[in-house]
């Protein structure tokens, strides 16, 4: 499950860099600032990012890689929503449509960094990517510093362009895994 969440996250990210070239600009001159070209970015180093950090948020937020979290099961009747919930029901929780909520978010449609800067802390507990709670995905933590390494990296190394300028398809790919239903295609040198 991790290697292909996490490639299926690098293509949104690249997608969301690629059709917001100043926010692709400002990552890569926060690398190129704090880490430079002498060395690669490393596992350490992503604490010193905080920039690419909200890239990677706001891709986990606006391109989930599973938009239906795990189905639970209450282990008593309760109430969630208003609506009456029997212990034993299948609950599925759409973080897809959490995270575009215009009641949560400002904007929730556009690709804003800037919204997980610290003057909007907030919205990171309303990040719900890897669930909530004790039901948590176990590798949270390292598919974050994966996507975030990768992307840094990828960032870094290339100057990316899109093919022939036109703007990125950003249609998704229903089913349990959200993939782009075309691939990215950009340039890189």
């Amino acid at each position: 499950a991790g290697t292909d969440t996490a490639a299926g996250t690098l293509e949104w990210a690249m997608a969301n860099l690629l059709n917001n070239p100043e926010v692709l600009k400002k990552a890569k001159s926060e690398i190129d600032v704090k880490i430079g070209q002498e060395r690669l970015v490393d596992e350490p180093d992503i604490v010193n990012l905080p920039y690419l950090q909200h890239i990677v948020s706001e891709t986990f937020r606006l391109c989930p890689a599973a938009p239906l979290l795990v189905p639970r099961s209450p282990s008593e009747d309760l109430k969630i929503g208003g609506y009456d919930v029997p212990r034993g029901a299948i609950v599925l929780v759409n973080s897809w449509a959490i995270h575009r909520d215009p009641k949560l978010w400002d904007e929730p449609e556009k690709f804003m960094p800037e919204r997980f800067e610290e003057k909007e802390a907030a919205n990171t507990n309303k990040l719900m990517m890897f669930g909530n709670g004790r039901r948590t995905c176990p590798g949270a933590a390292l598919g974050q510093r994966m996507v975030s390494l990768a992307l840094g990296s990828l960032i870094q190394c290339f100057d990316w362009e899109k093919v022939n300028g036109e703007k990125i398809d950003m249609t998704e790919n229903p089913g349990m895994a959200m993939r782009k239903l075309v691939p990215l295609r950009a340039v890189c040198y």
